[in-house]
């Protein structure tokens, strides 16, 4: 079976009967609006409704809901709102908990659509809400559903790792900075300034002045506090070589005491950012063995537990897709052209939809593409028997992504 948003559009708008009331809300952090239609988008109320983003407002909402419907005579509900920002969460789970059909509209086909009623290019509050329920009546909406327990801590767990690797790189950039202005020829010894040797020196002897007059035993001592193999041909040629470029350092000296200690502050934040996230990998590892097809997506070789961890979170439950294509869609990857007449547009990656898990699938197709056999194979084909360009193939090779999800 293959997927078509336009055969999926028709289908909603099948279900849509003279029987619903189509409710539009503007989400907003204190005060939401909202309008009503009915099936064909004919407005049922002069008088929009304000409500707070509280308990209080929401009941309030249900009750101006079941008033109109009363009136009207109508029996169904469907509720349509933007997910902007997080300030629809509460709202939609609320009126989901009630029994309530609740859909989402992408704030991109409000914005299209906010001229078709009126002709005009006026914005408010209670035109947003009405917009917004013309465009669920005529079935430019996607379903809100709640996931299983075990995908909703999943994808909390995953959010709370994304904040914390972005700060980690901040930080790691500020102290690359700070070691670019106060000791530039440091990278030249250690590639990699997080190893342990790296990490013993820049705790204990950051500045090339801390290395002068020092020798070589001196060194691999205080290296020895902060790990074990601190000595040997490694250790003495990595002592000598410090010792070397701090004599011919370039490196700053202006406001040295705080400077040092700006970096002790970076770089114990930067270690206590570092265990975090070796704990939030922890848990991730054992949540997912309480998924049974997380088990089976880390059978293929290359799909790492943070890969399958990510595209679970962004997804759920893969079984809510009837084809890969919908999963596409959901991440954005889903193909785009603008073509008119004898012009022929160049094909994009739409990019409208969740851009973590659009990343996410990009990285572990280029991860697979590394590590696994089959798409190596894969991919030399598409590059040297079909000649397409390498990103061409590697976004062919998404799909098959999607399909193995």
């Amino acid at each position: 079976m293959k997927f078509k948003q336009s055969e999926v559009q028709n289908q909603r708008i099948e279900r849509m009967t003279t029987s619903h009331l189509v409710v539009g809300i503007d989400m907003a952090k204190e005060t939401h609006v909202a309008q009503v239609t009915n099936y064909r988008g004919i407005m049922l109320t002069n008088r929009h409704l304000s409500f707070s983003n509280n308990i209080e407002g929401f009941e309030k909402f249900q009750r101006w809901m079941a008033a109109i419907k009363q009136k009207h005579r109508l029996t169904n509900i469907i509720i349509g709102m933007e997910p902007t920002g997080h300030y629809w969460w509460n709202l939609a789970n609320w009126l989901t908990h009630k029994g309530l059909q609740v859909v989402l509209v992408n704030p991109a086909t409000t914005k299209r659509n906010k001229e078709n009623r009126d002709n005009c290019q006026s914005k408010s509050d209670p035109k947003d809400a009405l917009v917004i329920a013309d465009v669920v009546s005529r079935g430019y909406y996607y379903e809100h559903t709640k996931q299983p327990h075990v995908f909703q801590r999943l994808r909390t767990l995953m959010s709370d790792r994304e904040f914390w690797v972005a700060n980690s790189v901040r930080l790691q950039n500020r102290i690359i900075r700070w070691l670019d202005i106060r000791f530039p020829e440091y990278s030249s010894v250690f590639k990699d300034w997080t190893c342990k040797r790296s990490m013993a020196t820049l705790k204990e002897l950051p500045t090339p002045q801390d290395l002068v007059g020092r020798s070589i035993p001196e060194i691999i001592a205080v290296w020895r506090k902060h790990m074990q193999r601190a000595g040997g041909s490694t250790g003495t040629q990595k002592a000598a070589e410090l010792i070397a470029n701090a004599k011919r350092s370039i490196g700053d000296v202006t406001a040295l005491t705080e400077a040092k200690q700006d970096f002790v502050r970076l770089i114990a934040e930067f270690e206590r950012i570092t265990d975090m996230l070796a704990d939030i990998e922890k848990q991730l590892h054992v949540m997912l063995e309480e998924i049974p097809m997380a088990v089976q997506l880390r059978s293929i070789k290359g799909l790492g537990p943070i890969f399958v961890a990510a595209i679970l979170a962004g997804a759920g439950d893969l079984r809510q897709y009837e084809h890969g294509r919908q999963l596409l869609r959901k991440a954005g990857l889903n193909l785009a052209e603008s073509t008119s007449g004898k012009r022929k547009g160049q094909i994009i990656i739409s990019k409208r939809g969740d851009s973590s898990l659009r990343k996410y699938l990009y990285l572990a197709t280029i991860q697979l593409i590394g590590i696994n056999p089959i798409f190596q194979e894969l991919h030399q084909h598409n590059v040297q028997v079909k000649h397409m360009k390498k990103q061409q193939s590697v976004f062919k090779l998404v799909y098959l992504v999607s399909q193995a999800a």
